[in-house]
C-alpha cells in the first residue's frame, strides 16, 4: 500500500489554496512556519493560517502577506532554484520544489518561443509564489506521499488579466501546463485555477484520473480568499492506493472518459450506423448491452471510451444518431498492456497481428479479423479454416 494523494479540483486551484489544504490535512503550522524561514526571503513575508469558511464549508485559509517594502522583481528560473537551494531543504523537497518551478518555465518558454533559462518570471516569480510552491513541497514531504491523482480541474470562464494582457482563462501558462490533464471551464466567471496552482499540479502529480484502489483516512479543505457562487474549496483526500509497483510500470496508463446512455425506443438495425459513428467521432471502444428498464421496457445501454478531448464530438454523434436526449460521463483511468501491430507473411497472404506484452514477459497476440476474411474471401475459402491455417502460420513466426 501506498501513501496516496487525490486532488479534487472542481473549484479550482491555487497556491494559498494549497497551503490551506496541507495544513487542514494535518501538516503542522510551526512546521511550515520554520522551514519557509529557511528562506533568504523570509523577511519579505508572513504566512497566516487560519479557520475558514465557504457556504458552510470549513477548512483551513491561508494568507501570503507581504511587507510593503518587499522587492517585485522579475526573476529568472536559476535565480529562484539558488534561493531553494540556499535554504537547505532535503533532497526530496529540493527537487520538487524546482520541478515545479521548472514545468513554469517550460510553460513560459513555449508561449514566448524562448529558451527556459531565458524566461523571465513574472507574477509566478514573485515572493508569494515561492512561498506557495515551497510550502507545497514541503507539506507533500511531510505527509510521506508516494503516489498522487488528479480528478478534473475547473479552470473557471471569463476574462483575466495577466502580465500578458487581458486574456480569457485559463491564462496562457495555467492552459499550457494543464495540457493532456482532464479540465471543466464556465463553473464561474472568474479564474478558479492559477498558473501556481496549475505547476503545483503538473509538478505533484503523477495520474490525471480516479485512482484504480484508494482508501481514504482524512479529507482538506484548502479555503480561498474569493466568494463564488459553488464552494471556493480545494479538497484534497489523503489515504492509501494499493498500486504494485513492479506491475505498474508493466502497463501503460491513460485518461479517458466514459460516456454511456439508456435507450428503450430505438430499432435494433440502428445500432450498427450509430456504432459506426461513433468510431469516426474518435471513440476507441464502443460497447451495447441490453436489458430492462422501468415497466420491464426492453432496452440497451450504450457505452463508450474516448479521449477526453473527444468528448464534445462523441456526445454529440449519440445525441444525433440515437434516440438518446441526455447522456453520462466520468472520467477513467486505463492500464494498458504495451502493444504492437506487426504485419506477419502467410501463405494466404499478408495478415496484421496486434502483439500484447504480459507483465512476466511473455506475448499475447490476436490476428486482425478484416484481413483473415479479406484473404479468405479472394481465396473462395470459409473463414475459420482461414483463420485456422493463418493462425499456425503466425504462432511459428512468433516462435522463431
Amino acid at each position: 500500500m501506498a501513501t496516496a494523494l487525490l486532488y479534487d479540483c472542481f473549484s479550482g486551484i491555487s497556491g494559498d489554496m494549497h497551503i490551506g489544504a496541507m495544513a487542514d490535512l494535518g501538516v503542522p503550522e510551526d512546521y511550515l512556519q520554520g522551514e519557509l524561514g529557511k528562506l533568504r526571503l523570509a523577511s519579505e513575508f508572513e504566512l497566516v493560517l487560519a479557520p475558514g469558511r465557504k457556504m458552510g464549508i470549513t477548512g483551513t485559509q491561508a494568507t501570503v502577506r507581504l511587507a510593503e517594502d518587499a522587492p517585485r522583481p522579475h526573476r529568472r528560473l536559476a535565480h529562484i532554484v539558488e534561493i531553494i537551494q540556499d535554504a537547505g531543504y532535503s533532497p526530496a523537497v529540493e527537487t520538487r520544489a524546482t520541478a515545479i518551478f521548472r514545468a513554469l518555465a517550460e510553460a513560459e518558454a513555449g508561449i514566448h518561443g524562448i529558451g527556459v533559462e531565458e524566461v523571465h518570471f513574472h507574477e509566478v516569480g514573485a515572493t508569494d509564489a515561492i512561498v506557495d510552491i515551497v510550502a507545497a513541497a514541503l507539506g507533500l514531504d511531510w505527509l510521506g506521499i508516494e503516489k498522487a491523482w488528479s480528478r478534473t480541474v475547473e479552470v473557471g470562464g471569463g476574462m483575466v488579466r495577466c502580465a500578458h494582457g487581458l486574456m480569457p482563462v485559463p491564462a496562457p501558462a495555467t492552459a499550457a501546463l494543464l495540457e493532456g490533464a482532464p479540465c471543466s471551464y464556465g463553473r464561474v466567471e472568474a479564474e478558479t485555477t492559477t498558473p501556481t496552482g496549475a505547476a503545483i499540479l503538473r509538478g505533484s502529480v503523477d495520474v490525471f484520473g480516479e485512482p484504480p484502489r484508494f482508501t481514504s483516512a482524512r479529507v482538506g479543505y484548502g479555503i480561498g480568499q474569493k466568494d463564488f457562487a459553488i464552494p471556493n474549496v480545494l479538497r484534497v483526500l489523503l489515504g492509501t492506493a494499493e498500486v504494485a509497483a513492479k506491475a505498474a510500470t508493466a502497463y501503460e496508463t491513460e485518461t479517458n472518459v466514459e460516456i454511456d446512455c439508456n435507450v428503450d425506443d430505438m430499432s435494433p438495425e440502428a445500432f450498427q450506423p450509430l456504432i459506426e459513428a461513433l468510431f469516426e467521432a474518435g471513440a476507441r471502444d464502443v460497447m451495447v448491452t441490453p436489458g430492462l428498464m422501468k415497466k420491464s421496457r426492453p432496452a440497451h445501454r450504450v457505452s463508450v471510451l474516448a479521449h477526453p478531448d473527444d468528448l464534445p464530438g462523441v456526445v454529440e454523434r449519440l445525441v444525433r444518431d440515437s434516440t438518446t436526449i441526455g447522456v453520462r460521463y466520468r472520467d477513467v483511468q486505463k492500464w494498458m498492456l504495451p502493444r504492437e501491430t506487426v504485419t506477419v507473411p502467410t501463405s494466404l497472404g499478408d495478415v496484421r497481428v496486434k502483439v500484447a506484452k504480459l507483465p512476466d514477459g511473455r506475448r499475447r497476440w490476436k490476428a486482425e479479423y478484416d484481413d483473415v476474411l479479406r484473404l479468405a474471401r479472394d481465396r473462395g475459402e470459409d473463414y475459420l479454416a482461414a483463420r485456422d491455417a493463418a493462425e499456425r502460420e503466425i504462432a511459428a513466426w512468433m516462435n522463431d
